[in-house]
């Protein structure tokens, strides 16, 4: 064995005892492990990344070991975290839409724990039951005729196939999408999305016209489709987010999504959703399209799909446009993991633990109680505030500046609460708890909040 292999062999080892081990680590260990952390992030991923992070461009706020305090994650329950140096923070950011059931729950943990001792992974030679039984619920709770899914790991791959379904059955290139749109970063999405920063590095992209219309503007997306038309440009699909959350949480006027419905229709364009980040009843519907009634023809959805136990993203289409997934050619599309039982297991318990306890009253109960309490926060702080914009438990606060909203997310985060940006605006900060916290945490965070309101407020003032 080289010497770099007994290097790895004994590392690992050392990391493995770590995660085996169910008690907490001491303070030396905790302090080597908080290094370890940092160099190896710095040293093997992505230096730069560091110095966005508030765990660590915030460290020296320590009362245990100053200078030293990077705050390195260990172990999560509902809507609290801890880390590695005990401390326990309140979740508000949900991890970006994806922990509606709280981190670890136990319904979902169990699911997972059961299937392991079947088969984590299916042989793909013989017929594994959970992809289609997870297919099978899927067409259940999904609008209108949607009925065949494929399951992946991640959003963007789910977005990166509902553009290769729409070419393949329209038998055409090009798409419609908004200004501002953010679907990710492999090649197919990021053809499509707005962002020059994530696009130029890349250069050539995805072959074919992407047109770019103003959100929420039906009129907008009618006479591009009109336009398409009239020149023979042949779009095989309008792509777009019920609404832009990292563009600053832009929620559309009421008409606009009936409106594109209706334009796709008239020119015989799919219509695809990307239900990624808003789906599973936190704005109240289990569905954000469902507040309009309308259909797409395809529909992505991933995040609160696994409740951070198991990956796994799906998208999901008509009998009809799946034709061309079926025949003539079956494995026209297929991955090695397509998709392994566990993260099955994990999406079929959370699917029926989010109908069993009923999150869509969960949901309304808990964003009209925190709304009451937020609202006349944000007006008597008006030299804080924009404003405060929402659909259900999505809550985004609107700051008067860039420097503003760091001042009061970074006095959050030194307070134990976990709060974070959109990240195509530097003046947004996103409120998504998991839909199972308690009343006692969101009082918690309302009386962190009024604290470091007040504290910027009388900081702004002396400048």
């Amino acid at each position: 064995m080289t010497d770099k292999n007994n290097l790895a062999l004994d590392y690992s080892s050392k990391w493995l005892e770590i995660i085996k081990n169910n008690e907490d680590p001491s303070t030396n260990q905790a302090d080597w492990m908080i290094k370890e952390s940092v160099n190896n992030f710095k040293n093997h991923f992505n230096a730069w990344w560091l110095d966005y992070r508030k765990s660590v461009t915030l460290a020296d706020y320590c009362w245990l070991i100053p200078g030293e305090c990077v705050a390195v994650e260990w172990k999560w329950n509902w809507a609290i975290f801890q880390d590695i140096l005990w401390r326990e923070y309140i979740d508000w950011l949900g991890w970006y839409w994806m922990m509606s059931h709280g981190w670890s729950n136990p319904d979902v943990v169990a699911a997972v724990q059961a299937q392991l001792l079947h088969t984590p992974m299916p042989s793909q030679e013989l017929i594994d039951p959970l992809r289609w039984v997870l297919a099978r619920i899927i067409a259940d709770i999904t609008p209108g005729d949607l009925k065949y899914s494929f399951f992946a790991w991640s959003w963007t791959e789910a977005n990166e196939w509902a553009i290769k379904l729409a070419k393949m059955y329209t038998k055409k290139n090009w798409f419609i999408v908004a200004v501002k749109w953010f679907h990710w970063k492999t090649m197919g999405a990021l053809s499509l999305i707005w962002k020059k920063d994530y696009r130029e590095p890349v250069w050539q992209l995805y072959w074919g016209p992407v047109f770019h219309v103003p959100f929420g503007d039906a009129e907008a997306v009618e006479k591009q489709l009109e336009i398409c038309d009239t020149v023979w440009i042949w779009i095989a699909a309008v792509m777009m987010e019920p609404v832009q959350w990292e563009a600053g949480a832009i929620v559309p006027p009421d008409d606009f999504w009936p409106r594109i419905r209706a334009a796709t229709k008239k020119h015989w364009v799919l219509l695809i959703a990307d239900e990624v980040q808003t789906w599973l009843w936190r704005t109240g519907k289990l569905w954000w399209v469902d507040h309009w009634n309308v259909v797409p023809d395809i529909m992505t959805m991933a995040k609160a799909l696994w409740w951070w136990v198991m990956p796994i993203s799906a998208f999901v289409s008509t009998e009809e446009i799946w034709q061309s997934m079926m025949s003539p050619n079956p494995f026209i599309h297929t991955t090695t993991t397509w998709w392994w039982a566990l993260a099955c297991s994990a999406a079929i318990a959370a699917i029926n633990v989010a109908l069993r306890d009923d999150y869509a009253w969960m949901a309304e109960a808990k964003w009209k109680y925190l709304m009451n309490r937020l609202i006349p926060l944000v007006k008597k702080y008006p030299e804080i505030y924009k404003n405060i914009s929402w659909k259900g438990l999505l809550i985004w606060q609107h700051f008067q500046s860039a420097d503003i909203w760091y001042r009061v997310t970074s006095e959050l985060f030194k307070n134990w609460l976990l709060i974070a940006w959109t990240l195509n605006s530097s003046i947004t900060s996103r409120i998504e708890p998991p839909i199972v916290i308690t009343y006692e945490q969101l009082d918690k965070w309302i009386q962190i909040l009024e604290k470091v309101l007040e504290k910027v407020s009388r900081d702004i003032k002396n400048i």
